[in-house]
């Protein structure tokens, strides 16, 4: 079941787009970035590589999906981090009255919490895809 609520769009632009930042929408937490990914049973760019691990006999399957677990529980660490910081910026920007009202709305902060949200959005269907196959019995035999 798909959900998009008024949370995930602002001004016509989803929730990823640099302009959906630049012209005030609601910066989401990493965690309401993963329950969107949830709720929308959300892909990774490497859904299908991943797929193919889940594939393999036992116990290369096993050592790969945990391979690949960690390594996005490391960017997501990463990425979390900078994407906090670039909301702290954007609130802290946002607050000030003495902005110029003629700001570029897509500008170079906009398009890097855009790319982090996209980093985070990608970790979170990365790591929910991993441990759907983890709780899954592998092929013993191939």
């Amino acid at each position: 079941m798909k959900i998009m609520t008024q949370a995930y769009e602002h001004k016509g632009y989803p929730v990823g787009h640099c302009c959906y930042y630049g012209l005030g929408g609601a910066i989401l937490k990493p965690k309401a970035i993963r329950d969107y990914v949830r709720a929308n049973a959300g892909r990774g760019y490497m859904a299908d590589d991943i797929e193919d691990i889940g594939r393999m006999a036992e116990p290369k399957r096993s050592v790969k999906l945990r391979e690949l677990k960690l390594k996005f529980r490391d960017d997501l660490a990463s990425d979390g981090a900078r994407y906090r910081q670039l909301a702290h910026q954007i609130r802290k920007e946002r607050n000030q009255s003495d902005l110029p009202k003629e700001a570029p709305i897509a500008s170079c902060i906009h398009m890097a919490i855009s790319l982090k949200f996209a980093h985070l959005y990608n970790g979170f269907a990365h790591l929910g895809q991993i441990e759907a196959l983890l709780s899954q019995q592998g092929d013993l035999f191939g």
